[in-house]
């Protein structure tokens, strides 16, 4: 290229922020100008031997006579000197309407590292996980149809799959214009996602581009517009099917071959870059080619570079090929490679000669014969025959080009390193490539038996790349995973956390700086930290036990203290104690959706699983700040929350005992959580409304008593308590218990797949005291009870006075004793302050809301104060209750006595308000009840807007009808309340006409006389008056009944789910309350804290619903869940085979149909010579020949 190039692309504009990225470029990359004019003998002087004119040449260049006289070769090291490179940037192929490719013009000897970092670091090109560098034919040397095929349907669909580079000669020539065609029709047909992953990258000499001069601009071009004209024809244009350009000069023009060496090394530099565990494979593809190809296999050949040979595409592919075949009948005089120079053993005579006539044959035209069978013989073929694979194209199809690929790498990368196994880098590389149909077919189809240390490192590099099917492959193929998961490869899997993921920042968080990670002990205790945080008092801390903590020990001061061990600890070797569970909870974190799925597959306690990875995603969703990752985590986390449902519900249809039993035993995995706890947690609406649940909440509910006892018995009974003996109330008979399932006579009660033995029921679990009655329990049929028999009058007694309902019921008659106490007070007995005042009933009320604080302190003793903030019932008891105690101080003080009745006053609206928790167990009221509270939210946004209207309105009328009026109380009144009256129709005429009395004396007005209105602007007053009422009363109005209504349709559909969750809360609190009901529930407190502070006797209700099994029975019972998870997957499974076939059943049908249709329009249409009577038989024939065929 000469400096005359320079003046083409200055002055270009439309240049983006980016050019300031690359503005370093020209500091770094050069080019190459020819700074010695050699002659050539065949221009008379006119051409130089680099291939450019006299004329564009400077006159240092050509200045030099003598120099250039004893000069007979020019040489691009010698004859040209680097400068710093002026086309680099953008291109936009002008017309094409395709996205920007880059380019950039680069010196032959620039090292590759440079461009390689440029291309992945600053172009944004994926760094590729194979390289395929396809050479071959130039210029207008025909490529044949079966070649083209094998580029479209074998090379490109391999580098999609595999996420590869595809480099070629870049230019619309050859097999460069092949390969660009290929990948862009692959282009039209795959999806944006796919087309993201096939990467064409063209190496080009400078001097060869046809209008390279439009690409010069010595700052950049973002982009530069480049015309291509006679697309249609072979030219040596840049291809726009390529994303990357690397344009190498070497100074020449005109003239071939100048990329080879630089191509060479850049293929060299990428083989020795990782990808993963593994380096990235480079693989060279021959596609026909000329004599000077040789010399370009050779070179890669010395590098160990391995070649895919395409047998009869052209020249030098076939002669290699019939080479290596004559090598496989003829033996070798020499088995170890010859060195480069001189001494090397030389091939017998006979193959020499075989060699000499195969020359001739594929080269005819070529002059120095005797040079290409040295050449070949530079080849080393005989010793670097396991580096060449030949790909037969007229007889292997394309679909099988991936295997050939692979197993070519393979058996390259065996000839490099002689002790590693050949399957184990064949592995890798399937799994770099993301090709488990590959493994599956070539690798796992029974031939080979696999070890556990050959599978360990692939297994590895699945889980840290996401690659859910080589999980379960290995898996399924002899991958132990409780010996492969040790604690240090779990801090392993935690450490390779992408740095823009959720789960790193988080971690981050409870570090102090980000060297941190390097300490074992502190990253396993941070994991530990942020499970805590997610899952709070649900389970334990997870990963104590292994370093040694007490679960009871605070996290941040075990923290402090480990943070100071350093080295290697004793934990790091062991076993994770529940891998598939360890293993979900990391995928979870980075919400892997496949991979989490398939480890909730394999781990066990199904139900709970899936209900800790629902409750693990909706927290981070919270978390999260982009809208699309927080709508994928809100999504999985409800597809585990139907996994759960399923699961559950093919439990319950299996068992109805131990389905019960499934929802309340502690669990070993979670840290002793239970499934009820996990799914309050997680807000698993959807799964708390399963009827089995609701089945064990209203057992739950009703204790021992008949879930059909009508209410009015319970009330009856509740005012005369010895109704209880009688046959009032029906009770549930333990031994009629062990009769509600029935089991065949020699059907083993301890059946898998059949009813188990254990039964549900409460009474055998109370105790002497009432907070330690539980609310299930299992009891062994025909096994004896652990606690001692009852007299039936304590017993009745206690199955009645200890029931949830019961308990319900007290409190509610009570609470409406309390709010007519608290009324009557109010109304008739609230005396006056100290000493005439208060009355002894307004006492009996003080105590009463004192044994409500009481009961409160209980609730929040038992959890967090943040968990007891967030209900908002909980929320509105202690408004209560600070409103009575600020009214109770206010009124025992004169000055504040009617302040405080007034406190009173809304305070009872408050207590009032309360009952409505309490109607949420009705079944109907206790949907509306949701809708209520769903509405509530929309008359906040409709009273924004009511409010923006009322101060518009108010101020612009106080303005118009009242010029002076300084009192602040009656300015506030006209301005909000006034309007607010006109939306319902008072609307004072009389203010407006002015026929009131009133004074314009400004003294008057102050004393507090009413001021006369303005009569000015009446006419504005009223259509401001018009405007007001026509947009509150018809728009607002209307938005608001249209707000109703969406908000009552949208919630109606999902009012029972959010009922039964509700209902489950409220049961949950009042079987953790003592039976009596406030005000004598002090009684009930005393008792409890003399057992819990003086007797220390623990409490068994402080977890609600919770079942402690072990040994054999907890055994059987996770089994028992397995087989029942397995029936739905299996049943999941059949439904897709079923889909899939009736799809094909369908296309085969269609299949059918078209040659008969086909077949029909040439009859019909040979019927049209004939007569019209005949073409009138034959159209009916054919009609009903059409209707037979389909």
């Amino acid at each position: 290229m000469t400096d005359k190039e320079h003046e083409g692309g200055e002055g270009r504009t439309g240049r983006r922020k980016s050019d300031k990225d690359q503005s370093w470029i020209p500091n770094i990359i050069r080019k190459r100008v020819c700074t010695t004019f050699v002659e050539d003998s065949l221009s008379n002087g006119a051409l130089c031997q680099c291939g450019g004119m006299r004329e564009t040449h400077g006159s240092n260049a050509t200045g030099d006579y003598f120099g250039a006289a004893i000069v007979s070769q020019w040489d691009s090291s010698q004859h040209s000197s680097e400068y710093p490179t002026d086309a680099f940037g953008e291109l936009e192929f002008a017309g094409a309407g395709r996205r920007h490719s880059h380019f950039l013009r680069l010196s032959c000897d620039t090292p590759p590292q440079i461009v390689y970092s440029l291309m992945t670091a600053h172009w944004g090109v994926p760094s590729p996980n194979l390289v395929v560098s396809v050479v071959g034919s130039g210029g207008c040397e025909k490529v044949k149809p079966w070649v083209r095929e094998v580029l479209r349907q074998g090379l490109v669909k391999a580098a999609q799959s595999t996420g590869a580079w595809i480099v070629a000669g870049g230019l619309r020539e050859g097999v460069g214009r092949c390969v660009g065609e290929a990948v862009r029709d692959h282009a039209a047909a795959a999806s944006c996602l796919s087309q993201k992953k096939v990467i064409a990258v063209g190496v080009a000499p400078w001097g060869l581009v046809h209008h390279r001069e439009q690409l010069v601009n010595t700052q950049g071009s973002f982009p530069a517009r480049y015309y291509v004209q006679n697309a249609s024809r072979d030219s040596c244009c840049l291809d726009n099917n390529y994303q990357a350009f690397l344009l190498v000069d070497d100074g020449s023009v005109g003239r071939r071959g100048g990329e080879t060496a630089f191509r060479s090394m850049m293929e060299d530099y990428i083989s020795h870059q990782h990808s993963g565990s593994i380096e990235i494979p480079v693989l060279c593809m021959l596609i026909s080619g000329e004599a000077a190809m040789l010399k370009r296999v050779d070179l890669s050949l010395r590098k160990a570079t391995p070649w895919l040979v395409l047998n009869g595409s052209g020249p030098a592919a076939d002669l290699i090929c019939e080479l290596l075949d004559a090598l496989s009948a003829v033996p070798m005089s020499c088995t170890s490679p010859p060195p480069e120079g001189e001494g090397s053993e030389s091939p017998s005579a006979e193959l020499r000669e075989r060699t000499r006539e195969r020359v001739k044959r594929h080269f005819p035209a070529e002059a120095d014969r005797e040079k290409l069978v040295d050449r070949v013989r530079a080849l080393s073929i005989y010793q670097n025959r396991d580096l060449i694979t030949v790909f037969h194209g007229e007889q292997d199809s394309p679909d099988d080009f991936d295997t050939v690929l692979l197993k070519a790498l393979v058996r390259a990368s065996k000839r490099v390193s002689s002790d590693a196994s050949e399957y184990t880098e064949e592995l890798k590389l399937a799994v770099a490539w993301n090709r488990v149909d590959i493994a599956n077919s070539e690798l796992f189809n029974g031939d080979i038996q696999w070890r556990y240390e050959d599978l360990e490192d692939s297994m590895t590099d699945a889980l840290i790349n996401n690659k859910p099917q080589f999980v379960r492959l290995f898996n399924e193929n002899g991958l132990n995973i409780l010996d492969y998961l040790t604690y240090q490869r779990l801090e392993g899997l935690y450490r390779s956390l992408s740095n823009s993921s959720l789960a790193y920042a988080l971690l981050q968080r409870h570090l102090t700086e980000r060297q941190s990670l390097l300490y074992v002990t502190r990253l396993s205790l941070q994991v530990s930290r942020l499970l805590w945080d997610i899952l709070g008092d649900v389970c334990q801390p997870f990963y104590y036990g292994p370093l040694g903590l007490d679960q009871s020990t605070s996290t941040w001061r075990t923290l402090k203290v480990m943070a100071l061990l350093l080295g290697d600890c004793l934990y790091r070797e062991q076993c994770c104690v529940h891998p598939w569970a360890s293993l979900f909870i990391w995928a979870v974190l980075q919400n892997r959706s496949e991979m989490a799925v398939y480890f909730w597959e394999m781990a066990g306690e199904s139900v709970l699983s899936a209900l800790a990875g629902c409750k693990i995603l909706r927290e981070l969703s919270k978390l999260e700040s982009e809208t699309a990752a927080k709508l994928s985590l809100k999504e999985l986390a409800q597809k585990f929350e139907n996994l759960a449902n399923e699961v559950f519900s093919e439990c319950y249809q299996s068992s109805e005992s131990r389905s019960f039993n499934l929802l309340i035993r502690q669990s070993l995995v979670w840290g002793e959580a239970t499934c009820l706890e996990m799914a309050t947690a997680a807000d698993a609406r959807l799964f708390f409304s399963h009827d089995g649940l609701q089945s064990l909440l209203s057992q739950i509910w009703w204790g021992d008593m008949e879930r059909s006892t009508e209410v009015w018995k319970l009330i009856l009974t509740f005012f005369l308590p010895p109704l209880i003996y009688t046959n009032l109330i029906s009770f549930r008979e333990p031994e009629e218990e062990g009769k509600t399932e029935q089991v065949p006579h020699g059907q083993d009660t301890d059946s898998l797949d059949g009813v188990d033995a254990t039964m549900f029921s409460l009474t055998d679990m109370m105790d002497e005291d009432a907070e330690d009655y539980a609310a299930v329990r299992v009891n062994l049929k025909g096994a004896p009870s652990s606690n001692p028999k009852r007299p039936f009058v304590l017993l009745r007694w206690r199955e009645f006075w200890f029931a949830p309902v019961t308990a319900f019921l007290g409190n509610v008659l009570m609470y409406f004793l309390f709010l007519s106490l608290f009324a009557y007070v109010l109304l008739l007995d609230f005396k006056p302050p100290p000493p005439h005042g208060p009355s002894t009933l307004e006492f009996v009320l003080y105590f009463w809301v004192f044994t409500l604080v009481c009961e409160e302190f209980r609730q929040v003793g038992r959890i967090r104060m943040k968990l007891y903030i967030q209900d908002m019932w909980n929320k509105c008891d202690i408004t209560a209750i600070s409103l009575f105690a600020l009214g109770m101080c206010c009124r025992m003080f004169p000055w504040s006595y009617e302040f405080g009745r007034a406190v009173m006053a809304v305070d009872y609206m408050v207590f009032t308000l309360r009952l409505i928790h309490i109607f949420a167990i009705h079944k109907q009221l206790g949907p509306k009840i949701i809708i209520v509270e769903k509405m509530m939210k929309d008359v906040f946004f409709f009273l924004f807007f009511l409010a923006v209207w009322l101060m518009a309105y108010g101020v612009a009328n106080q303005a118009l009808l009242y010029s002076y009026d300084p009192r602040p109380g009656w300015i506030f009144r006209r301005v909000f309340y006034r309007p607010y009256l006109h939306i319902f129709g008072h609307i004072p005429i009389h203010e407006m006409d002015g026929g009131i009395e009133c004074t314009n004396n400004v003294t008057l007005i102050e004393a507090g006389a009413e001021p006369c209105t303005s009569t000015y602007a009446n006419w504005l007053v009223v259509i401001l008056l018009v405007i007001f009422l026509l947009v509150t009363n018809i728009l607002l109005v209307n938005l608001l009944i249209a707000m109703f209504s969406y908000t009552f349709s949208k919630v109606q559909e999902h009012s029972d789910t959010h009922w039964k969750f509700q209902r489950y809360n409220l049961i949950a609190e009042y079987h953790s309350r003592p039976c009596l009901a406030p005000p004598f529930i002090i009684l009930s407190h005393l008792h409890l804290f003399i057992k819990r502070h003086i007797r220390r006797i623990p409490s068994v209700k402080i977890k609600h619903f919770v079942l402690d099994i072990r040994g054999r029975q907890a055994s059987r019972l996770n089994t028992w869940e397995a087989i029942q998870k397995e029936n739905i997957l299996s049943a999941q499974n059949k439904r897709e085979r079923e889909k899939d076939s009736e799809r094909l059943k369908r296309t085969s049908v269609k299949s059918d149909i078209a040659p008969s249709l086909t077949l029909v329009h040439l009859f019909m249409s040979s019927t049209k010579c004939q007569i019209n009577l005949t073409a009138s038989v034959n159209s009916s024939v054919a009609y009903r020949y059409v209707i037979h065929m389909i």
